[in-house]
């Protein structure tokens, strides 16, 4: 058995979507597949969030229009008079009417139960699709099966439940061909709740192992995990092989190719990672194994944008570092900020972190009634693994460095702006 993830970059139109059937239709093994959002469709429906916490009625014009986006697909798969049209009209209306109801104060817990319609309209549509086009597959809504903790937009997987569930529901005498959402989970409580921004790439190394798949294939844009964003950087290079640690390295430095928590599951039961091209599918792509059998041999570039510089001091000029550490990291960890980068001096604590303004706000007054907070924002993260002297060369020349950490095998930079390429 093997998993198949598809994000939403190859889910957005119905050309995309008949790929994904033309894909899934070769595989020769039982088969999960596991799909995002379509499109942008994720930050619409944030910015439907943010409006109808705002109070304001623009939430349903923005909600029209995501609406029509996705009847557009339908209609181009011509399947307007099916089922599959009616399925997503009736869990449509169900936002409708929960938007239309009093909103509480809690974003994360709001964010949870709107965000999440993305991925069960993806997949209404793609299951109807490939149902029509001959790959017959069962819908599961891993809502009722991947069962989390109550931690909202970065919930944690209770694991022994969520594998009972799941053994139960993907059954391979009954069916060869399951389809389900990445991203989203609920609560034994039946509450909605999502795994963090593009979490889709964790829920299929999560199901990978919990039903003990042979293989994970990541269908990208791009033709397997490159030494750098070509979007950002002109030459990059693709790296065929690549070892559980080299591709953690690279995801906590804010790669996108793969969510970070995806490599855990996979190497806990050594299943192999495969990044692909859905544009190329014959192409090879990258592996991701345990052992890779030394560095890439190119420098790898990663840049991490929309960063917060936060500079903590002492009120008094006594910073014992232990105790305040093991204080400030509590309230970090309580609140769910994403540190990437920590740099500590004998008065001074210095901290880069992802700008997620709810959260963000909150850690400040916090961390303001304790200690003195100035910050940095607009910042960003670059980071060079199996780094050169030209490589450092080409990322700093003309930069201003706010900090900059080495080791061995890894320099961090943080820039007060944009890298150019």
């Amino acid at each position: 058995m093997i998993v198949y993830k598809f994000g939403g970059a190859s889910v957005r139109d119905a050309w995309g979507i008949r790929n994904l059937a033309a894909i899934a239709g070769k595989a020769d093994d039982d088969l999960v597949i596991v799909v995002s959002a379509f499109g942008k469709t994720t930050n619409a429906l944030e910015s439907i969030l943010a409006s109808r916490m705002s109070r304001e009625d623009k939430y349903r014009e923005l909600l029209e229009s995501i609406a029509d986006y996705h009847r557009n697909v339908i209609i181009d798969l011509k399947m307007a008079n099916s089922e599959t049209g009616l399925l997503f009209e009736n869990s449509l209306s169900q936002l409708s009417a929960y938007l239309a109801g009093e909103c509480s104060a809690d974003y994360d817990f709001e964010y949870d139960q709107v965000v999440s319609f993305g991925e069960v309209w993806s997949t209404i549509i793609v299951s109807g699709f490939l149902n029509e086009a001959g790959v017959m597959n069962r819908w599961v809504d891993i809502r009722k099966v991947l069962v989390t903790d109550n931690r909202h937009r970065d919930a944690n997987i209770v694991w022994e439940e969520s594998r009972k569930r799941l053994s139960a529901t993907f059954n391979f005498s009954r069916a060869h061909v399951y389809l389900t959402q990445g991203f989203i989970g609920g609560t034994l409580g039946g509450k909605t709740t999502t795994l963090g921004r593009e979490g889709s790439d964790y829920t299929a190394a999560v199901l990978a192992n919990m039903l003990d798949a042979t293989g994970v294939y990541v269908w990208k844009d791009v033709p397997g995990l490159l030494n750098a964003d070509p979007q950002w950087l002109k030459d990059t290079e693709r790296l065929p092989v690549v070892s559980y640690k080299e591709a953690v390295e690279m995801t906590f430095s804010g790669a996108k190719v793969i969510h970070p928590k995806t490599i855990r599951p996979l190497h806990n039961k050594s299943i192999p990672l495969y990044v692909k091209s859905f544009l190329d599918p014959g192409a090879e792509g990258t592996i991701i194994v345990p052992d890779a059998g030394g560095a890439p041999s190119v420098p790898v570039f990663v840049k991490k944008e929309d960063q917060i510089m936060i500079s903590i001091l002492p009120r008094d000029f006594s910073f014992a570092i232990s105790e305040n550490l093991s204080r400030i990291f509590m309230i970090l960890t309580d609140i769910g900020i994403k540190v990437n980068l920590v740099q500590a001096s004998a008065v001074s604590i210095n901290i880069c972190a992802d700008h997620e303004a709810e959260r963000i706000g909150e850690i400040m007054k916090l961390l303001g009634e304790e200690f003195r907070v100035v910050y940095n924002d607009n910042v960003e993260m670059v980071t060079i693994r199996h780094y050169t002297p030209e490589a450092i060369e080409k990322m700093t020349l003309g930069r201003q460095v706010m900090v900059e950490q080495r080791t061995r095998k890894t320099v961090r930079f943080v820039f007060t702006r944009p890298v150019q390429s």
